[in-house]
């Protein structure tokens, strides 16, 4: 039989970057080959909807920086949800799903309770008091811990024991803690979810989603993958290949940016309503100082002044931190969730578990710290001479 090559080591020595593969049909060497390959007996590629050798490459990264067996990579974190919801509920099911997460899940439960599948949404701040809500048919607890965008902490062992009580699926939106400072899977999460968007590539020039869990996951997740065409593009995988060489180095960054600007934070009388992990009058301090390792993340929410126009007047002072939506990128980045992220939402529910009109998202970049606090200070300065709305 003819040694097949691999496509990522064409002349015996590996290239420094993972190759791009933009096929999208592979060349078999002989019908026993397509038969190993299509049975499994071998790795190997047939068309880019089943796989890709560049996207496995990242793949098989994201699976290391969680601890999982594997990840499935796909074309955007919503279409890793969706995916996820896609695979293991069924019309009758139940999911507990928390309103502190990114605002596009609602949508896409109104499409799922078309389909049949019955919701309950709650706080995170009433997460102790989730088996109260447990049904015999509760099939799946999905969570974000720190939250999008209020930073409020879920301890996942206890929802692991709820998991364990109905018989549920436990999975945990990653992306504000990223795997840096936290790995659901070793606190009994079954999957992992990722906007690879954000941290992990970093750079605000591609779009991914990645799910990771064990074999048995990754096999069920593929079929769906395969089923519907998520698969991400060659490209992307090879941005986010890239993106994740510094992974570490921007995570620490941002960590250490964040702890810093926070503490500052406090002391502004401009400023209430301050929500980062890092603190100790963080409510959820304690939890996240349990299961968060080297640091507390990049991720901050605060409310300015006493309305909406107040924030819009600090963020329009704002030099260095850029006004955009998006998170865990080199740049800080602000904004309002009230009328950006959370536009996915009825104006009603915006605002019922916490968000205010002048509540401002920061994820903080890789910008050096003082020019960071300088911004901050002279964007105070301006609302302060402009006097607060109704201060």
């Amino acid at each position: 039989m003819p040694k097949i090559p691999d496509p990522l080591t064409p002349y015996g020595n590996r290239p420094m970057v993972t190759p791009i593969v933009n096929a999208v049909n592979y060349e078999y060497l002989s019908f026993e080959v397509l038969r190993q390959i299509t049975e499994g007996e071998i790795d190997g590629y047939t068309y880019h909807r089943d796989d890709n050798p560049t996207v496995r490459q990242v793949e098989h990264k994201i699976a290391a920086l969680e601890q999982a067996e594997d990840c499935i990579v796909c074309t955007s974190g919503m279409a890793a949800c969706t995916m996820m919801y896609l695979s293991y509920l069924s019309a009758g099911d139940h999911l507990i799903i928390f309103h502190d997460t990114y605002g596009a899940n609602f949508k896409v439960s109104l499409i799922l309770e078309r389909f049949g599948v019955e919701i309950t949404w709650l706080d995170a701040n009433d997460s102790g008091k989730v088996n109260e809500y447990l049904r015999p048919n509760t099939k799946m607890i999905f969570l974000e811990t720190p939250s999008n965008p209020l930073c409020k902490i879920i301890d996942i062992a206890s929802m692991r024991q709820a998991a364990d009580a109905a018989g549920a699926l436990l999975v945990v939106d990653n992306t504000f803690a990223t795997p840096y400072h936290q790995n659901p899977l070793q606190l009994g999460a079954d999957l992992v979810v990722h906007s690879a968007t954000k941290a992990l590539g970093g750079h605000n020039d591609l779009m991914a989603g990645a799910i990771a869990g064990s074999k048995e996951h990754y096999n069920k997740l593929w079929f769906t993958r395969q089923a519907i065409g998520t698969t991400l593009d060659a490209y992307s995988a090879f941005l986010l290949d890239r993106g994740l060489k510094t992974f570490e180095l921007r995570s620490e960054a941002m960590t250490h940016n964040a702890q810093k600007i926070a503490e500052f934070l406090e002391s502004q009388p401009a400023v209430s309503h301050l929500m980062y992990p890092g603190l100790a009058s963080h409510p959820g301090h304690s939890i996240a100082a349990k299961q968060m390792h080297r640091g507390f993340g990049g991720m901050l929410a605060f409310d300015v002044g006493e309305a909406e126009e107040d924030a819009r007047r600090f963020i329009a002072a704002l030099h260095t931190i850029r006004h955009a939506v998006s998170l865990g990128a080199t740049e800080s980045l602000i904004c309002i969730p009230y009328l950006t992220t959370m536009l996915y939402l009825p104006p009603e529910r915006r605002t019922t578990f916490g968000v205010n009109t002048n509540t401002v998202r920061l994820s903080m970049g890789v910008e050096p710290f003082d020019q960071i606090l300088a911004d901050l200070k002279q964007a105070f300065e301006c609302i302060t001479r402009g006097s607060l709305k109704n201060a």
